[in-house]
Formats: structure tokens, C-alpha cells, sequence
């Protein structure tokens, strides 16, 4: 049976004599006191975090007290509820020198949390709080005593400079900063959550999406050098070569695939027009997917799925995996999807590549039909979108290589 902790008092501490080595007195809930051969009493806090043991220091006795040693180990804790290192927030702390403005708690939450950002996305997040944030907010004031209408008059300001979009992406990191400040004990509640419908909806008529070549063959090669797991990166590869609607990749199985024939037949019930046709869906493999495809069975060939979780094989990719993808390499939402994958093939293969409109619609699962009305099997023009779908990686390797738009001989 473990021994029972007694808590320290006063009276306990100021009685401890120093020995040749340190030795510790416990208070409980990881809050100890190391009394050195010298006299010395030091306060630590140990925990866990990240599945790794860690170690904070307090202050020595007397001058933080048995009570404010304690209130910051609840402190601490309830950062480490909030899933915050109190390490990190500590080190972060005295990067700050003005006290605890906005602007304070804002440089704060973006040293612990941009640490894994790609370079572009931490630049532009950078930029908007240095150029749409921190001007209008008075850093004399403590963010506990900022109001709503404080940043509503940030909102307001990129509101009537045209900027819709990015007034709502300051309200989302005001948020975030806001919250940061409640878990560290900066501020009582997160004011932006006042804010909802104070601003116009953004007007969003298609699913962003890469349709320049050039900005493709800058997509191609940051997929390229993706650094996540292989499985993602074998999916973002293969996102542009099949331009699937995103579920039905993440759901893509094995027993779906036929490397003799080169197909990847994707069942009717998987399909958004499966209330429409009774066909599955066919997907010619170019050589290139082969490839990946052929290295990606070895990792995850003996289960169901081609994409699996990365916790529980049984289970398909996350529908966000993509997504979160390609945010590391530093595409904002407003910049490309996975569904954009879709968009941009079929606008380079209508523009560049000059294919027949319908056959790149039947590629893309369009309901398709014939003169009499009745939608195409799932063979028609087979070997028509097999050229295509070569072709289409074939320039999508020549744009990556090249770094430029090359002329191509219309098909």
C-alpha cells in the first residue's frame, strides 16, 4: 500500500535542516521542496506531459510561501488540464517584458504554438496580428479588462476596408489568444464568443483549389517534400493522379484495386451518384499511381484499407488528414481543399490539355447521360479516359520537373 503523504506546513519547512546531500519533502499532487547542503529550499513541481517526465521550478522558501507555491501548482495543473505545457508557458513568459496586454499574451500563444508551422503559414499569421491586430488594441491594458467592443472595433476595421475574409481570420486568433489567456490565468472567458454573426458570412461558391499550372507544379513538389507520415503523403500523391471526391479516397481498399487490369473499381455505395446510377466507379491507374500504389501495399497492404487511421487499422484516414496535410505545408483553406484536387483537374485537363468535356466529366463521376436519357455504364469511353489519365500525369510530371508551364500538343 503506497504511504500516504503528509502536507507540509510552515512549521515543518522552517524545522528542516540542511545534510551532506538534497533531500526532498513532499506536499503532495507533484509539489516537493529540495533542502540543499548549503541551506537552501527550492520548490519543484513534477508531471507528465507528452508522455515525458518534467520538472518546474517555483522559487525558493521564503520567498514564494507554502500557500503561493501551492496556487502555482494548481496553476500548473489546471494548464497541463488544458493541455498546455507549464514548461512551455513559463519559458514563453519571459520572452515577455510589457506585462500582460493582448499583445503579450498574443507572442506567447504563438512561440508555444507555431512550433511544427511551415515558414509561410507562421509568417502569414505573423503578419495579420502584426498588421490587422496589435495596432488597434491598446497595449496599456491588461487583456482581463478588454472588452467585446474592443475587438469588434478590429473586426469592423478590416470589415470596412473590403477584407471580409480576413476579418474573420482575425476573430478566429483573437479566439485563440483569448482562450490561452483563460488557461494560463489571464483572463475569465474568451470575449470573442460575443462576437458570433457580427460579421457577414463569407461567400463561398466553390471548394478552393489550385487551377494554375504554375501554382500546381508548386503543389506537386510541397507534396514532394512532405514530412508526415508516408500514408498521408501517398495519399496527397495520388489526390491529383485519381481527383476522387476526398471520401472516396480516404475509404479506397484494397480489395477494390486490380493491379493486372490497372483499375481501381470503386463500389456504387460509396458514390455521392450512387442515387442516380446503378454503376460503380472506374478509375483508370496510370503508371505513376501503380508505383505509389505498389509501395504503399507493402505498409498497409495486409489490412483493409489503403489509407488507415493512423491509430486502429481498421478504420479509413481521417477525413481531416488532408486537410491538416496540407495546412503543414502551408496552404490555407482558402487556398486549396481536397476537394480541390477535382478543380484543378478538370480545369488544367478543359484548358491546357484540351480533353473532351465529357470525358473528363464521366472521369470525375458526373452523371453523364445519352441522348435517350440513360446514364453511361461505368465502361463507356474506358479506354479514351485511360490516355487521358496518363496523360494527365505524365504533364503533371513534366510541370513538377520543370517548375514552368510547358506547351503541350492539345489532345
Amino acid at each position: 500500500m503506497p504511504k500516504r503523504i503528509v502536507p507540509l506546513s510552515d512549521v515543518k519547512i522552517l524545522k528542516a535542516k540542511p545534510l551532506e546531500k538534497n533531500y526532498t519533502m513532499f506536499d503532495g499532487y507533484g509539489l516537493f521542496i529540495v533542502i540543499t547542503p548549503p541551506g537552501g529550499k527550492l520548490w519543484r513541481f513534477k508531471y507528465v506531459f507528452d508522455g515525458k517526465p518534467q520538472l518546474l521550478a517555483l522559487g525558493s522558501y521564503p520567498e514564494v510561501s507554502l500557500q503561493q507555491a501551492r496556487y502555482q501548482r494548481e496553476e500548473a495543473r489546471k494548464q497541463l488540464a488544458a493541455g498546455l505545457n507549464p514548461g512551455d508557458i513559463k519559458k514563453a513568459r519571459k520572452l515577455a517584458a510589457e506585462g500582460d496586454n493582448f499583445k503579450t499574451v498574443a507572442k506567447e500563444w504563438f512561440n508555444i504554438f507555431s512550433d511544427g508551422w511551415t515558414e509561410k503559414y507562421a509568417n502569414k499569421i505573423s503578419q495579420c496580428f502584426e498588421n490587422n491586430i496589435f495596432p488597434l488594441i491598446p497595449e496599456k491594458r491588461p487583456i482581463a479588462e478588454l472588452k467585446p467592443r474592443d475587438i469588434l472595433e478590429v473586426l469592423r476595421f478590416a470589415e470596412r476596408r473590403g477584407v471580409l475574409d480576413t476579418a474573420h481570420r482575425v476573430r478566429a486568433l483573437c479566439g485563440q489568444v483569448f482562450r490561452y489567456a483563460v488557461a494560463t490565468d489571464r483572463a475569465e472567458r474568451d470575449i470573442t464568443q460575443d462576437l458570433r454573426g457580427a460579421l457577414p458570412k463569407t461567400m463561398v461558391n466553390h471548394f478552393a483549389a489550385v487551377t494554375d499550372p504554375r501554382a500546381a507544379a508548386a503543389l506537386l513538389r510541397a507534396i514532394d517534400g512532405y514530412d508526415g507520415s508516408f500514408v498521408v503523403q501517398s495519399a496527397l500523391k495520388l489526390a491529383p493522379l485519381f481527383f476522387v471526391r476526398p471520401i472516396e479516397l480516404r475509404t479506397g481498399e484494397w480489395a477494390e484495386v486490380n493491379f493486372r487490369e490497372a483499375l481501381w473499381i470503386i463500389p456504387r455505395e460509396k458514390m455521392k451518384m450512387r442515387k442516380i446510377s446503378d454503376n460503380d466507379h472506374v478509375v483508370p491507374l496510370c503508371t505513376q499511381a501503380i508505383t505509389i500504389l505498389k509501395e504503399l501495399v507493402k505498409l498497409t497492404g495486409s489490412g483493409r484499407y489503403m489509407f488507415p487511421a493512423a491509430i486502429g487499422k481498421d478504420r479509413p484516414m481521417s477525413e481531416n488528414a488532408i486537410l491538416t496535410a496540407l495546412r503543414r505545408m502551408g496552404y490555407e483553406e482558402s487556398e486549396m481543399t481536397g476537394h480541390g484536387f477535382r478543380a484543378m483537374a478538370r480545369t488544367m485537363l478543359d484548358e491546357v490539355l484540351h480533353f473532351r468535356p465529357d470525358i473528363i466529366e464521366h472521369q470525375l463521376a458526373h452523371a453523364v447521360r445519352d441522348p435517350n436519357g440513360r446514364a453511361y455504364n461505368r465502361t463507356t469511353h474506358l479506354p479514351e479516359r485511360r490516355e487521358m489519365m496518363q496523360r494527365w500525369a505524365d504533364y503533371l510530371d513534366e510541370i513538377k520537373k520543370a517548375g514552368q508551364v510547358l506547351q503541350i500538343t492539345p489532345a
